[in-house]
């Protein structure tokens, strides 16, 4: 491949013998196969399950969000499968982006690397939001304690709102945890986890009993049309799986843990999305179901309030997992592109004593804290969706390209019925992008791939280390003779 390629690649063995020789501190092992399904649960289950749940069932698919949800988990399924594949093959943080990097070359690399970002980073943000009405609603009634109007939610003319303060706090503070240490991040997030499926649990048990067929009736109001946007709108609950292998570098065995934490954190949270939806439709029907918290109000109209205010504590340490877990995926897919030249090094050092890119991890967190704080939820949700299908769709095509160029390679975990697998994991979430967003998400996702190709191209292309490494191996130009 020449210097000059936009699809220079990195081979597998030498992105893994670079980390392993690489001088300094470095990333400390310290997680197990339970604490990284903890890590995929942590970032799937939360906002997605509390919140967008209620506006695609009320706004979108009716009780047909059922489906939606069967759809978009199986889209994930398919894409599950070759990260798996793939992390038993690369024990490299980087997720996606280290794959992409391996296998279709460099600019693509960046540019799933920089969607990566965007899914992991912002959707911090209107997690966070979801966090500050939460505690906004619990302080409330409880202590009875109140912001001021225009620090309750973010920038809105209409609303007189300005700032959302608790979201930008929130950030902030689990970003300072992030930067003191991943088993302390870990451990904080699988007692978390513990906590939210319990609560979760606690409301398919309770809410069974008041389950009525009726409330199925009529089934799908919106039509496919809206099942596919539903299917779109609640994919949010099911981003974060993959953080799973942004962590392998911290992982102690990650040939072997990570592909089973990969599908045992999708397979856990998917039946209980599944459950949840097929109770919380059959309890009220979809017309009445509460957009903003619809677990807590379902329980409220069958008269079990104090079940409703579990539901309220659960949504809050819910979204607390996910912002974690989001902002350890982000400051591990920065701290790699980093590594690799394509961002600036200063930024992303590992600290010596927490052993985590601590200093990184702080200014991305501001940056994220300001996003909370000031873009209002609904704004970030669905670029966030788009992104993160653009990952699945080149982790999935990169696994078929492997299978081809390197199929003597160890893989712990294979992927089955390739290339069908990958091929539906393509095409599925190719249908889901074109028929469940809209134009207005197309044109905020280009602004942010603009934004990307002017960094890669006056930056990230003029210091990448695998360029840098090519230079060097390469033989000087002839001189003429005399």
């Amino acid at each position: 491949m020449q210097r000059g390629s936009l699809f220079l690649t990195r081979s597998i063995d030498a992105l893994t013998r670079e980390t392993q020789e690489a001088e300094g501190p470095r990333l400390r092992r310290a997680l197990g196969p339970a604490s990284l399904v903890a890590i995929g649960l942590g970032n799937m289950v939360g906002a997605g399950i509390f919140a967008t749940i209620g506006d695609g069932v009320h706004n979108k698919a009716g009780a047909a969000v059922i489906v939606s949800f069967l759809i978009a988990g199986v889209a994930c399924a398919f894409a599950a499968l070759c990260y798996a594949e793939f992390s038993s093959m690369v024990p490299l943080a980087g997720s996606a982006y280290t794959y992409s990097y391996a296998t279709l070359g460099e600019f693509v690399a960046w540019i799933i690397g920089w969607d990566l970002i965007l899914e992991y980073g912002i959707s911090a943000a209107p997690v966070a939001s979801t966090l500050s009405q939460n505690l906004q609603n619990l302080l409330t009634a409880t202590l009875g304690v109140h912001l001021p109007h225009w620090a309750t939610s973010a920038y809105s003319p209409s609303a007189h709102t300005v700032f959302d303060v608790y979201a930008f706090v929130a950030v902030l503070v689990f970003a300072l945890l992030l930067s003191l240490g991943i088993r302390e991040s870990a451990g904080t997030n699988t007692l978390l986890v513990f906590i939210k499926m319990g609560i979760l649990t606690v409301f398919i048990l309770v809410g069974l009993q008041f389950v009525h067929p009726v409330n199925w009736r009529p089934f799908a109001p919106f039509g496919f049309h809206g099942i596919i946007q539903g299917a779109f709108t609640v994919f949010f609950a099911f981003i974060g799986f993959d953080a799973v292998t942004t962590a392998a570098e911290e992982a102690r065995n990650p040939q072997r843990d990570i592909p089973w934490g990969v599908l045992g954190a999708l397979a856990l949270g998917a039946l209980f999305y599944v459950s949840i939806t097929v109770v919380l439709t059959g309890m009220q029907p979809a017309p009445k179901v509460d957009p903003g918290a619809p677990l807590a109000v379902a329980l409220q109209a069958v008269h079990r309030g104090g079940w409703a205010k579990l539901m309220d504590v659960g949504a809050i340490f819910g979204t607390i997992s996910v912002i974690l877990t989001s902002l350890l995926g982000q400051s591990r897919i920065f701290y790699v592109m980093a590594r690799d030249g394509l961002l600036p090094k200063a930024v992303a050092v590992i600290h010596p004593r927490f052993r985590t890119p601590a200093r990184m991890t702080m200014v991305m967190g501001f940056i994220i804290a300001i996003l909370a704080g000031l873009v209002p939820l609904d704004a970030l949700l669905s670029l966030v969706n788009i992104g993160t299908f653009g990952a699945f769709i080149l982790v999935c095509f990169g696994v078929i390209v492997l299978r081809r160029t390197q199929p003597q390679r160890e893989r712990r975990f294979r992927a089955p019925l390739v290339p069908l697998v990958p091929a539906l994991g393509i095409l599925l979430s190719l249908f889901l992008i074109f028929y469940g967003s809209t134009w207005l998400v197309w044109v905020r996702f280009a602004a942010w791939l603009i934004v990307g190709l002017a960094i890669y191209f006056f930056y990230g292309y003029r210091h990448s280390e695998a360029r840098r490494a090519l230079a060097l191996a390469s033989p000087p130009p002839a001189q003429p003779a005399g």
